[in-house]
Order: C-alpha cells, then sequence, then structure tokens
C-alpha cells in the first residue's frame, strides 16, 4: 500500500480507501497528488480532505515544504498541467530537483518535470558513445541533454524546446549544472530548428513527447547523419492480450520505415504506466537512411 492510500484509511477508512488513486510525487520540496480525474475517473475526495492528506504528506516527509493537486494532464504544446489546486504548505511552485548528481531549476505550473523518467535519463546516458552529436527535440528544463553532459563524453547535445518557461529553466540549468560547452539550448519549434540548423548532424536523437514523437519523426530522420539512433516516446494503450511492446516498436518502425528509412534493429521497454492499461513504452530504432 502506498503513502497516499495508507494516510486515507488511517484516516477516513477502508472503503474510501479503495477508490483513491494512490500517486504522488516529490519533485525537489514540492509533493504532487494526483487526482484520479487526470484519467478521466471520479475523484472520490473532496477538497478538504486533499488539504488534511497533504498535511499527513509534510509530517511524513519533512523536507517537503509544499503540497499541490494535480487535476488535468500535462497537455498542449508546452506540456504542463492546466490545473493545479494548492493544498498545503508554502504557496510556491518553484523547486529544485536532483537528480544523478545534477540540479534542474522548475516551477511545475509552467514546465514539464517527472521523477518517474529517472531511470530512462540514466539509460539513454550510457548508451551515448564518446564523441557523439545528439539532438533533443523535446527538452523540456533539460533533464535528458544535462544528464546526457555529466554522464557520458559525448560531443554536444542540441537541446530545443518550444516552451519559452522551460527554455529559460534550461538556459539556467545547464549553466547550475556547468555544461555550457556540451549543451546547446534552442528556443522554437524542433521541426524548424532542425530544417534551419540541424540537418544531417546528429548520431542520436530523442523524442520524449509521445504525443508528438510519430508526427515528427520524417525531421527526427532530418536531423539524423547516414546512420544513427532514434528514441521515440510513445503513449500505447494495449487491449487485454495484447503486448504494448510489439504494439510500440510495430508503429515506430512502420513510421520510420514508411519515411524511407531502413530500420536496421529495434527495442522497447515499458517506462511507466499513464493510466489504464496506457503504457509510456520507449522505442529504440537503429536508423540506416537510403
Amino acid at each position: 500500500m502506498g503513502i497516499i492510500r495508507d494516510i486515507v484509511k488511517r484516516i477516513f477508512g477502508n472503503d474510501i480507501a479503495g477508490k483513491v488513486w494512490d500517486r504522488l510525487e516529490i519533485i525537489g520540496d514540492i509533493a504532487i497528488v494526483k487526482s484520479p480525474r487526470l484519467a478521466g475517473l471520479k475523484d472520490p475526495l473532496s477538497l478538504d480532505e486533499y488539504r488534511i492528506i497533504a498535511n499527513e504528506i509534510m509530517k511524513i516527509h519533512k523536507n517537503v515544504k509544499s503540497v499541490w493537486l494535480a487535476i488535468t494532464p500535462a497537455a498542449g504544446e508546452y506540456r504542463v498541467r492546466k490545473k493545479y489546486v494548492h493544498l498545503s504548505g508554502e504557496r510556491r511552485s518553484e523547486t529544485i530537483y536532483k537528480e544523478y548528481g545534477c540540479k534542474f531549476k522548475v516551477d511545475i505550473t509552467k514546465a514539464f518535470l517527472t521523477p518517474r523518467l529517472s531511470y530512462e535519463h540514466l539509460r539513454v546516458a550510457k548508451l551515448v558513445r564518446e564523441g557523439e552529436k545528439v539532438v533533443n527535440m523535446f527538452a523540456g528544463v533539460g533533464t535528458f541533454s544535462i544528464i546526457i553532459a555529466c554522464k557520458s563524453k559525448v560531443r554536444l547535445v542540441h537541446s530545443i524546446d518550444v516552451n519559452p518557461f522551460a527554455w529559460k529553466f534550461m538556459v539556467e540549468n545547464i549553466k547550475i549544472n556547468k555544461v555550457e560547452d556540451r549543451v546547446i539550448p534552442h528556443l522554437g519549434d524542433s521541426a524548424e530548428i532542425i530544417k534551419r540548423k540541424l540537418t544531417d548532424l546528429a548520431s542520436r536523437v530523442l523524442m520524449p513527447l509521445p504525443g508528438l514523437a510519430l508526427d515528427y519523426t520524417e525531421y527526427a530522420l532530418q536531423a539524423l547523419r547516414k546512420r544513427g539512433i532514434i528514441h521515440i516516446y510513445l503513449h500505447i494503450r494495449a487491449l487485454k492480450g495484447e503486448d504494448p511492446l510489439a504494439k510500440a516498436i510495430s508503429l515506430a518502425r512502420r513510421r520510420a520505415e514508411g519515411l524511407g528509412a531502413k530500420v536496421i534493429g529495434s527495442s522497447a521497454r515499458i517506462v511507466r504506466l499513464v493510466g489504464p492499461r496506457i503504457y509510456q513504452v520507449v522505442v529504440d530504432l537503429d536508423i540506416k537512411k537510403r
């Protein structure tokens, strides 16, 4: 049993505990409680009940200074949640998040960041070979880009985001982590940035935005040199008996091959569960351009 369900069981009883969404994220010194409404489900708790839970969270996690309730999923061009409700503690949405020795300044209401991608950040960084040039098409506040710069011998990471708030934090985070010589921030739509500046440049391209990854695959291929790796992140709905990994690989391969690329090899892993039977899956494609 997770922390939220345990608190609800202790204060409100077993019946309600069985209906709550047991999802809590801690980013720096801010805790985010996730409402079932994120998945279109009915929320059994009132705001007053959530505030009681928030106070209990702060008693358990002494480092947490502010607790927020997330009501809507990250969406739209800027990948932000449209609705947060402050529950307890300091009425502050900006914090410093630490991961693998790197520091990231972020405002949870203005830019997307989740600790649930931490394994993936390091996994990709460990795959980067010495001297590679990498393009990160949807970089946010720079987590993937900066961890690659700190944990590999990458030559350059071109780090792109269209959200001006995320870009501002990215620029600051590059300085905080002292990787100005290895991470170049770009503000704008990744398709336009690649077409103007980054064609035939990268040996590796990251596409960590499931909502746009398939649509932007042609620009990932454009950024890639003659041969390289594309990491495509997708949201896959898998019905009973369906394999989300096989489904994701099929979608990614068909898209790349439909754009004229030759897929030399492919693999996939489930990154996280994002809703009922909905998985975030990363597909690693080894691509040779024709």
